[in-house]
This record gives structure tokens, C-alpha cells and sequence, in this order.
């Protein structure tokens, strides 16, 4: 999910937290802030790498460390085996992996939202953060029918 006009790039959130931003940072933080998927250190560096050759992997996983430590993006383990990145999102939404094809799929449900609070008030609690991510694999078109 983009950020909106009004909010800050995330090279402009570093340079408010204090972050000295070179110009590899930069780079890397354009491509976080480009990416409509999921991609992780890998895929960033290949990004990356293609703006600046001079940028190197470790670079990649020290600036994204830096990034999550800042609080400006997010980490999620899709149970694939690796980490992958985004923006920390303008407004809460969950995920769905697919995991014959590793797609990822934004979305945001009213429905699931109030559930969860019911859930935490019924156990005596308020919820103040959560994170769902849901693993699926396509319904077959034979299977659709069958239903």
C-alpha cells in the first residue's frame, strides 16, 4: 500500500530520525518505496544493484536492518524462508500468501477487524496491534463446481 502525497518519502523519515542517508541509502530506500510486492534483501539488492553497482548485498541487509530498527518498514516471514520487506503501511491490512506461487495479497476486512476485538474483549483484553496472515492455494476450477 503507497503512502499518500502528504506523508513523508522514506528518505525523508530517515533524514527527521537522524539517519545519515549516503547516497546507496537512498537508493535503497527509492526501491522500498517503489516496490508494489513483497521483495526480500535479495530481490532489493537486485533492484538496487541495477540503479548503483556499487552497492553490495550486505549493504542491502544492513540498511534494511536499519530501516525495521527505525521503525519505517516492516518484516514479515511468510514461512518461505524469507524476509521480506514493505513500508510500514498508512492503514492496517492483513495478507494472504499463496503458497504454490509465494504471490502476496493486500487486503482489509471490517468483518475480521471487529472479530478480533471481540475475541480480546471476551478474554479480557484490549487489543492494540495485530497481524494476520492467512497461507492458501488457488481453488482448482474442477473443486469451484463441485461446491
Amino acid at each position: 500500500m503507497s503512502k499518500s502525497q502528504t506523508e513523508p518519502t522514506l528518505e525523508e523519515a530517515c533524514v527527521a530520525k537522524g539517519m545519515r542517508m549516503t547516497d546507496q541509502r537512498r537508493v535503497i530506500a527509492r526501491v522500498i518505496e517503489a516496490a508494489a510486492d513483497h521483495p526480500d534483501v535479495e530481490e532489493l539488492y537486485r533492484r538496487a544493484s541495477a540503479v548503483d553497482d556499487r552497492i553490495s548485498l550486505s549493504t542491502v541487509y544492513r540498511t534494511v536492518n536499519l530501516f525495521e530498527e527505525a521503525g519505517l518498514v516492516t518484516k514479515h516471514d511468510f514461512k518461505d524462508g524469507r524476509a521480506r520487506f514493505e513500508l510500514i503501511p498508512d492503514e492496517h491490512h492483513d495478507h494472504l500468501i499463496d503458497i504454490r506461487s509465494g504471490a502476496v495479497i493486500e487486503f482489509r476486512n471490517e468483518e475480521i477487524e471487529a472479530i478480533q476485538d471481540v475475541i480480546a474483549k471476551r478474554l479480557g483484553y484490549r487489543l492494540v496491534d495485530h497481524r494476520l496472515e492467512l497461507y492458501a492455494v488457488p481453488i482448482e476450477a474442477g473443486a469451484k463446481n463441485r461446491k
